[in-house]
């Protein structure tokens, strides 16, 4: 429900897809919804979710499972605020992909897809929001594990973790409104290369790759890691 799963949302929706959104709160434009409670446990928001898309599927499985859940908080070791900012981190993006996986592994189709977020900020070390790497690096080791053999993924499926820069959202243009948004990654971009690596399996990178989005004079270039 934020930005970019509002985005793939209305894409998939207008190329016919059956679209489920699991989030925090509902996304009116989807066919089915699966609404959280923050307070819940991962285990409890696994188990809700898995028991509400089993009884919305009758049986059929899917053709991808798009993550795109994540959000940022700064934070140095020696900060406030560091211990919350990272817990939250972890929760916005270690405990949505590991949600994700568990999904994938009963629910995704054979030669299916799986997508991740990652950030390009994790590829190196981010001293000044530590939290955040964490959780972002995490995510690329999750996404890795997945493509490897024995991981419990469906046969022939794909797991590509994307690594944006800076992503082209509202949130991101109040917050930083005299930045060059002509480096920042449109969010409809993204989408519609979901949609070809779910269209066209022959299209998507090497299972396990992490894809970094790296945005100049508002072109696109990916870039495999």
């Amino acid at each position: 429900r934020g930005a970019l799963g509002d985005c793939l949302v209305k894409y998939f929706k207008g190329k016919n897809f059956k679209v489920t959104s699991i989030d925090l709160k509902e996304n009116e434009q989807a066919d089915v919804n699966i609404a959280l409670g923050d307070t819940e446990s991962v285990e409890k928001q696994a188990e809700l979710i898995s028991e509400k898309i089993q009884a919305s599927l009758n049986g059929e499985s899917v053709e991808a499972i798009l993550n795109v859940a994540g959000g940022w908080a700064g934070g140095k070791a020696n900060d406030k605020d560091f211990i919350k900012n990272s817990d939250l981190m972890l929760k916005q993006s270690v405990h949505s992909t590991l949600i994700a996986a568990s999904l994938a592994s009963k629910f995704l189709k054979e030669n299916g897809l799986l997508t991740l977020a990652g950030a390009a900020a994790a590829l190196n070390p981010t001293p000044g929001m530590i939290g955040y790497g964490a959780a972002k690096a995490a995510t690329i080791h999750i996404g890795k594990s997945l493509a490897a053999a024995d991981s419990g993924m469906p046969k022939g499926s794909s797991v590509l973790t994307i690594a944006p820069i800076m992503l082209d959202t509202p949130m991101n243009r109040k917050f930083m409104p005299k930045a060059d948004t002509s480096t920042w990654t449109p969010l409809e971009y993204i989408a519609e290369l979901f949609y070809k690596w779910v269209n066209d399996p022959s299209s998507r990178p090497d299972n396990g790759s992490v894809v970094k989005l790296t945005t100049t004079n508002a072109n696109t270039e990916l870039s495999f890691h």
